[in-house]
């Protein structure tokens, strides 16, 4: 396959693999790391390296927009980014000494936890207001929503929450993914913080947690601009067309789709890492 033939296959996936991820909200690099190894044989170090890359430009677009409406808190943001930053590099050094076989049969519990996560029903919880000395120290508070229907909430279960991110970090660099449904998890239902703010955040930082994975991929050669340029550009539209179509378009059906297709694509990952293929 040349050039020509393999860099408008790999813009397609991504474009694809964007477009499910932004109407799923698990990122495209879930979709495009798996894709670019089982269809075109990518070596999956590679494959992550690229995802990287993608999440990055991808996070940096939804960041900005959650910001500017008010939905991102920035300074528990910033504060649960230090677990996730220290997990992303952890995660990528053991990236670089772990066995092919072994990645790919984590990956493939992870996409299989990504494909429950994908179908299952979230409930827009209260806001709490949690009784954490830590939380009230460090001031990982906020207010939702505007005029006469604005609603407080505090963050709970700060340890608990910051040793799941770290977990979430290690997970981003190891398999390249942005690991948005951890850290979802770990701030709507560990820590009690408000559904629509977890969310906006964490695509808050997942940006910053992928560029710590990249920095260490990039030092070890594991990226190849051939390959992460079309796949961005890919997954940068993708989530771009997913973002207009989602009010129009019946997520749920779009959800139970996406966890049959990463559902398989997990399997597949785990034989293939079993069987050393």
């Amino acid at each position: 396959m040349t050039i020509l033939e393999f860099t408008p296959i790999v813009f397609v996936i991504s474009l694809f693999a964007g477009f499910l991820g932004s109407l799923t909200g698990l990122g495209g690099g879930v979709v495009v790391t798996p894709a670019l190894t089982i269809l075109l044989g990518v070596d999956i170090r590679y494959a992550i390296g690229a995802s990287l890359v993608s999440v990055i430009a991808t996070s940096s677009g939804a960041a900005a927009a959650y910001v500017r409406d008010g939905y991102s808190n920035m300074r528990i943001g910033m504060f649960l980014e230090i677990a996730t930053t220290l997990g992303a590099v952890y995660g990528a050094f053991l990236a670089t000494h772990v066995p092919v076989s072994a990645l790919s049969i984590v990956f493939g519990v992870v996409l299989l936890h990504s494909a429950w996560q994908s179908n299952r029903q979230h409930k827009e919880g209260a806001p709490h207001l949690a009784n954490d000395p830590l939380s009230r120290r460090l001031r990982l508070e906020g207010s939702l929503g505007g005029g006469t229907t604005i609603e407080k909430y505090r963050a709970g279960r700060v340890k608990t929450g910051f040793s799941i991110m770290f977990a979430a970090g290690t997970l981003s660099g190891l398999l390249g993914i942005g690991s948005g449904a951890l850290k979802v998890i770990a701030m709507d239902q560990a820590m009690r913080i408000p559904f629509k703010v977890s969310t906006a955040t964490s695509n808050f930082m997942i940006g910053v947690t992928a560029a710590a994975s990249a920095g260490i991929y990039l030092s070890r050669g594991y990226i190849a601009p051939g390959l992460a340029m079309p796949v961005m550009l890919g997954v940068l539209c993708g989530s771009l067309m997913g973002a207009r179509l989602l009010p129009r378009m019946e997520v749920k059906t779009l959800r139970r789709v996406f966890g049959v297709v990463v559902g398989v694509m997990a399997i597949e990952m785990i034989v293939k890492g079993i069987t050393g293929g």
